[in-house]
Formats: structure tokens, sequence, C-alpha cells
């Protein structure tokens, strides 16, 4: 029997307990916390293939249920759709953006790539986005241009484009800005991911071709990413890349990562 969508499981799951008011700190730490506890896991696409979008519009307690409760890791719709969710019982207005993200020869994907979260609060915009896999923010980022927003040792900030996206960029202790990815600022519905667009279509084509499991989950000041066998590790805005050749690491990092016994990850 499916468990019913529960706020005080959800927020237990989180281990937060603090102040419930829909106030910019409130939502800060809820996204930083939900980074730390539940895991984005790409894995979950083999079995959709190219039928990446099919359940976009995600039966909320069903996800819940296999997420939050039963420990699973999730995909960008399936977590910022939760999110979103437990946001809007908190008192929240939410909504969805669809982003682009950036790829390795600094092009973007398509514009419905990505399932992001929006929230309006006391007359601002704010970005809230707990289903990319990263490097990204760890904390919600104000929609306010050009203004840089250190998050744990590495700055965000928000730029305008001339294609009429606006795209958020991140920056370490070393280097200079790089996307992220980029978003049209008007908001969509679920339904946006069920119409028929080739660009799509291509894009989960060669997603599914391409056979690359990707992981990843924050923890105090950092994420690691697994793609692959490479380990992406960002720590107080230092990111090093590395390879894992040893299996048994391997399982050990993959584990970590999913909050499972190695056994069993």
């Amino acid at each position: 029997m499916t468990a019913v969508f529960d706020t005080a499981a959800y927020l237990k799951a989180l281990d937060y307990d603090g102040p419930l008011d829909p106030t910019a700190d409130t939502l800060r730490e809820l996204h930083r916390r939900h980074l730390i506890a539940i895991p984005y896991d790409s894995s979950l696409n083999t079995a959709r293939g190219e039928a990446l979008w099919a359940g976009v519009d995600i039966d909320v307690d069903a996800v819940f249920d296999a997420v939050v409760l039963g420990g699973r890791g999730g995909v960008c719709y399936e977590l910022n759709g939760l999110f979103l969710a437990l946001l809007r019982e908190l008192g929240y207005e939410t909504g969805l953006f669809a982003a682009g993200i950036r790829q390795v020869d600094d092009s973007f994907g398509p514009d419905l790539e990505h399932v992001l979260g929006f929230v309006r609060l006391d007359g601002e915009l704010w970005l809230v986005d707990v289903g990319f896999v990263g490097p990204s923010y760890l904390e919600p980022l104000r929609v306010v241009p050009d203004e840089v927003q250190p998050q744990f040792g590495t700055d965000f900030r928000v730029v305008r484009a001339d294609t009429g996206h606006h795209v958020v960029q991140r920056r370490g202790r070393v280097g200079d800005w790089r996307a992220v990815y980029r978003f049209h600022p008007r908001p969509r519905a679920f339904a946006d991911w069920l119409v028929p667009s080739p660009e799509l279509d291509r894009f989960a084509r060669a997603l599914a071709g391409s056979g690359i499991v990707v992981r990843g989950r924050a923890f105090e000041g950092g994420q690691r990413i697994l793609i692959g066998t490479r380990l992406v590790v960002v720590e107080d805005g230092t990111e090093r890349l590395r390879g894992l050749a040893d299996p048994e690491e391997h399982a050990r990092v993959l584990a970590e990562i999913l909050r499972k016994d190695a056994a069993t990850a």
C-alpha cells in the first residue's frame, strides 16, 4: 500500500525541526538539507529508455513513498516535484521553470532538458533546485541580475543573455565564471514536457544510448558526484576530479552517495 504524502514525515527525513514559517531562512535550510538527505540517481532513467519524461507529472504519494520513505534517489522532476509540494504545504508560492544544461563544449541542452522550481517570496523570485546533480547551488538563488551570491566558498550569479534566457553561473576559488544552466523566466506546466519535440527526442535517444549513470549528493558545504567511474568532489569552493579504478573504492563511494551499505548499493 502506497503511503500518503506527509509533511511531518518529510521534515523528519530531512532532519529538520526548525521554524516552519514561509521565510527565506526556512527556505534556505530546507533546500540545503534536502540536497544532503536525498541523492540524485539517473539509473532510474535506464528502465525508462527514451521515455524520460513520461512520468514528469508525478504521483506525489507514490514518489514520496519511494523516495522520502523508501530511501531511493530520484531525478529532477521527482525531487523538485516533491520539494515544491512540501513548500506549498508550508505556505510558499511556487512554480516550475525549464532549463537547458551546459554541455562540455559550453553549448546548452534543449530548454526542456531540466525541471526546476521557483518561489515568489516577499516580492522576490528565488530559484529552488534539489533535483540537479551539480556542481550547483546548495541554497536557493535570488533572481537578481548579476548579483554575486556566495555559498560555501563558491560564488553564484544569474545573468541575462541576448537570447532572452537567464544563465546561472558559478565560480570557485580558482577559475572564472562558468554556466550551470540557462532558463527562460516564464512559468511552465508539467504538460509542457509531454508535447512531442524532435529536440527532446534526440536528447533522450543520446542519453539512453550513452549508458552513463550519474549519482550525486550534497554534504556539509560541498557535493560529491559520481559520473560512471569519475568522482567530482566540491568542497569549500574547490573542485577535484579523479577516476575510481578500484571496484571496492567505487562501491564505497557509491554507497556513501546513495546512503546505503556498499554490498547493496
